[in-house]
């Protein structure tokens, strides 16, 4: 059957889905015991932003957009079956796809596994920063990242432990207006290796364990992550790992987020040879992404309660990130083919969001100022900066680019 065929369907279901939404659903039981439920939800999504980057101001640079809606479905049950699903639709990037579905079972009050897509445990959980944006380790790959395996949570009265296995990455969506499958891979809403050009790469058989110690409400913890990157032209394994010490702290008012990552990826193109960057993708677009890099993030927030009208609660932020690249010098061939020529490591990244999340009972408003030195969303040349920089391709300085932002949700 015909993407193109089937979209009406899904638009259809979804309509139907969107009338009952607002309603939860118990089932009927015999007894006055606890009783499945389940509760049908979503959220819609607007966007207002004002851009300025390497060139002049101009009409493009600001706009208002349909940022994204969703459908979302949690079941419960009192023998300890559950699931939980969502859909997004981004109408700006002309694609829609799954962001996790997964069905869980409680084996007991401390240890549930879950089967499907779901959050790969690695770094801070559910997030490593507080924004609209994420941090730097979202952009490629290592935060809010959902891929197609199973997972299992075990807590004790001081840890938690958490085991999984990806077989893969999560389904990719469509993208554009004609229904066909994005560019290799990259409709999807967390970020992953993709095949691009001569680099026929896609992620498989990846481990996570992740630790944390609770000190009240907060944990101090690690990750370790390793997996594999199939290249499906020369039919073979490579080795793919990363590692993240992280803490989340909560004292009063505040909330500090201090994390530490490296990565690194031993990748081929289709010829056999290494390369220094992969392809990554998500939103239907993809980009280059350096094979072996350090991060370091800090996040700190201060939650005010008010009594505005319907307005309860700001909660006021600076997330911090900053990526060194440690490979380039020399001699380096880039996923695209492109070889280059550099007196030193590709450049460093830099991104800074300050700004403030405003609620008010179903609706959250994020107000951002998103800044940036070779960030991939923060330029003219979207994609430059977690791989080679402005200056490494020759484009121009690496100049500081900024991103006002308003993001306005409903959540249902």
């Amino acid at each position: 059957m015909k993407v193109t065929r089937f979209l009406p369907k899904i638009f259809i279901v979804t309509f139907i889905l969107l009338l009952v939404s607002g309603l939860d659903f118990s089932l009927q039981a015999q007894s006055d015991e606890e009783e499945p439920s389940l509760h049908v939800g979503g959220a819609v999504r607007f966007n207002l932003l004002l851009n300025s980057y390497e060139s002049d101001i101009n009409a493009q640079d600001g706009q208002f957009t349909l940022d994204t809606w969703r459908i979302n479905a949690v079941y419960d049950n009192p023998n300890g079956i559950g699931l939980n699903f969502e859909y997004r639709f981004y109408p700006t990037f002309g694609t829609h796809f799954i962001k996790q579905g997964w069905l869980q079972y409680d084996f007991s009050e401390s240890v549930q596994g879950q089967l499907g897509i779901t959050q790969v445990p690695f770094g801070n959980l559910q997030y490593n920063s507080h924004n609209w944006w994420f941090s730097l380790p979202y952009y490629v790959g290592l935060e809010d990242d959902h891929d197609m395996g199973l997972k299992l949570t075990k807590s004790t009265e001081n840890w938690q432990w958490d085991f999984a296995y990806f077989f893969q990455a999560e389904p990719e969506g469509p993208v554009g207006g004609n229904g066909s499958f994005g560019t290799g891979g990259s409709g999807r809403y967390s970020y992953d290796v993709i095949p691009n050009g001569n680099t026929s790469l896609t992620e498989r058989n990846q481990f996570n364990v992740r630790g944390a110690y609770q000190l009240g409400n907060s944990e101090v913890g690690a990750s370790v992550q390793y997996g594999q990157l199939y290249n499906s032209v020369q039919d073979d394994f490579s080795g793919q790992y990363a590692l993240a010490l992280h803490a989340d702290l909560n004292s009063g008012n505040f909330n500090i987020k201090p994390q530490f990552l490296y990565y690194s990826m031993d990748a081929i193109n289709d010829a056999g040879n290494d390369v220094s960057t992969v392809a990554m993708g998500a939103y239907g677009i993809p980009y280059q992404v350096s094979t072996e890099a350090w991060i370091g993030t800090l996040g700190i927030a201060y939650s005010h309660d008010v009594d505005w009208g319907p307005i309860t609660n700001l909660n006021f932020y600076n997330d911090f990130s900053y990526m060194q690249n440690t490979i380039g010098e020399g001699e380096t061939l880039l996923a695209d083919g492109t070889t280059l020529t550099l007196d030193e490591n590709f450049q460093s990244t830099i991104m800074n969001i300050t700004g403030f999340l405003l609620s008010a009972g179903p609706v959250f408003t994020y107000f951002d100022i998103a800044q940036g030195v070779n960030q991939p969303w923060l330029t003219d040349n979207f994609g430059v900066g977690v791989g080679p920089g402005h200056e490494d391709l020759g484009i121009g300085d690496s100049d500081y680019n900024i991103r006002f932002n308003i993001n306005i949700g409903f959540y249902f």
